[in-house]
């Protein structure tokens, strides 16, 4: 095949992520921009029985690249099967998702295959070109290649997730040989916490500088725990130490897609609507009636969050027992 658009499905821990589901959505679309087709290489040490699912979701054919080296995460080994997919489907362009291992395979990649590179993007124009946000997320970057290949990683939740559809795609094994290895994963601990994850979450409430310190995050913090969503905030909280970087949403944090997103004390710089602006639903919680956030939101509260959260937590609470006792 002269010319295909690749996806690199890296599972977690052996299984699928929505992060994958959102690349087939990224991946389509760049497909029909170039009038190429869309394969997809599932990765990893169980990638036989991941195949069929990516199959159901719209590509033309799935690559399978399985062995025991796999079964555990190096930069080194899952660059070098995405090497072999990549020689293997000619693909013009590879794209995987920007997550932590996503970003490091794509960095290995680009040189395995002497590729241009862009990361995080969250746009593909109908030319096949794509923009990024760039200098923290000041400005937006188009940016066309001149290689004949191509490596993108994709920004989380800026692209639908694909959904079962219609006949499944043909799966094609790819041999692959690690050959000898210059590093090892020893072990793995996941990370314990009883937070709603914020990529995946249907309900995010985010706070920014308006909340005046981390104090006001504790508000926040109570606030979403009743109402069983994430939390989020804007970068200028985050500098300031009042929450830690995971929790940021933003060109330079996370991009979210929930039903609902709860913004307080955010007035809403471009790099923070920029990762939020896709939520269903938008509620903001503002002194400042004339903010961006409050001017955009589907509904607006002007008035002090720390009056105003600890009754809405009050009320989450009271409605939630009164469904239990019913």
């Amino acid at each position: 095949m002269a010319n295909a658009i690749l996806a690199v499905i890296l599972p977690s821990r052996g299984a699928l992520s929505a992060a994958s589901y959102e690349l087939l959505g990224a991946g389509r679309v760049l497909a029909d921009a170039l009038k190429q087709p869309l394969l997809a290489a599932v990765i990893g040490g169980n990638a036989a029985t991941l195949a069929a699912d990516i199959a159901s979701r719209g590509v033309d054919r799935v690559l399978v690249v399985e062995h025991p080296s796999l079964s555990n995460f190096t930069e080194e080994a899952y660059a070098n099967a995405a090497a072999a997919a990549a020689k293997i489907s000619g693909a013009s362009r590879v794209i995987l998702p920007s997550t932590v291992v996503g970003r490091a395979v794509a960095a290995r990649l680009a040189v395995l295959l002497k590729a241009g590179l862009a990361t995080d993007v969250t746009e593909i124009l109908p030319s096949g070109a794509i923009r990024r946000g760039c200098y923290g997320g000041n400005l937006i970057a188009e940016v066309e290649f001149k290689t004949g290949i191509a490596v993108l990683t994709v920004a989380p939740m800026t692209f639908p997730r694909t959904e079962p559809k219609g006949s499944p795609a043909p799966l094609e094994a790819v041999s692959f040989d690690p050959g000898t290895a210059k590093s090892e994963c020893l072990s793995f601990k996941a990370e314990e916490s009883r937070e709603i994850d914020l990529g995946a979450a249907e309900k995010v409430v985010s706070g920014g500088f308006g909340l005046g310190g981390p104090e006001g995050f504790k508000l926040l913090f109570n606030f979403a725990h009743a109402l069983g969503a994430a939390v989020g905030a804007s970068r200028r909280a985050v500098d300031s130490g009042w929450i830690a970087y995971r929790h940021q949403v933003g060109l330079t944090g996370r991009t979210v897609r929930p039903k609902l997103y709860v913004a307080v004390g955010i007035s809403g710089q471009i790099q923070h609507l920029a990762g939020m602006s896709s939520s269903s639903t938008i509620v903001a919680i503002n002194t400042d009636k004339d903010c961006p956030l409050m001017q955009m939101a589907s509904i607006s509260v002007q008035g002090e969050y720390a009056e105003l959260l600890p009754l809405i937590t009050d009320e989450i609470k009271r409605r939630k027992g009164h469904t239990a006792a019913a």
